[in-house]
């Protein structure tokens, strides 16, 4: 799943990775507003750029991206909406592969405090503005250390991104 998935760019990636690979069983999932970005909720959300127009992209445009590569199927699911709103009644029970990119600190617990327990042992997580964003950073900073969760993050470019393996 990704969620934050602006224009699916990564979600049409995964998805392809799994079709060269011939997999069958597994479902990408794109949980998006497909509105942009959400209002700040309260401080400690950080920059409001909810009405920057060139981060919003409509379910319609996602669709039109993965139809272009071929892979609009039955193993891409959309989950469109806020996710505080969607993401507690999603029918996702398992994930190998967790990539936030939610910008905010409540949209990134929101997504931490749903999902994460649904990652595998041995699956990843990749924050894509960890080091970014200080206010994703501290979403996730706090969300570890709330729940005793020891893990080694690491760098994923300079562009502020972040990953670690779930044990």
């Amino acid at each position: 799943i990704e969620t934050g998935a602006w224009r699916g760019g990564a979600t049409i990636f995964m998805r392809a990775l799994l079709k060269i690979q011939g997999v069958t069983d597994r479902v990408v999932w794109v949980a998006d507003s497909f509105e942009g970005l959400p209002k700040p909720e309260n401080s400690e959300d950080g920059w409001d750029l909810s009405h920057v127009d060139y981060l919003k992209a409509s379910l319609d445009q996602v669709k039109a991206n993965f139809s272009r590569f071929g892979l609009l199927d039955n193993q891409v699911r959309f989950l469109p909406g806020w996710f505080k709103d969607t993401l507690p009644a999603a029918p996702i029970t398992k994930l190998a592969v967790l990539r936030l990119d939610g910008d905010l600190y409540s949209s990134t617990m929101d997504v931490l405090k749903t999902l994460y327990s649904k990652v595998s042992p041995g699956g990843y997580i990749i924050v894509d503005d960890y080091f970014s964003w200080p206010a994703c950073k501290r979403a996730v900073d706090e969300f570890l250390g709330e729940n005793h969760i020891q893990v080694k993050i690491e760098q994923v470019d300079a562009g502020g991104g972040a990953f670690w393996q779930k044990h």
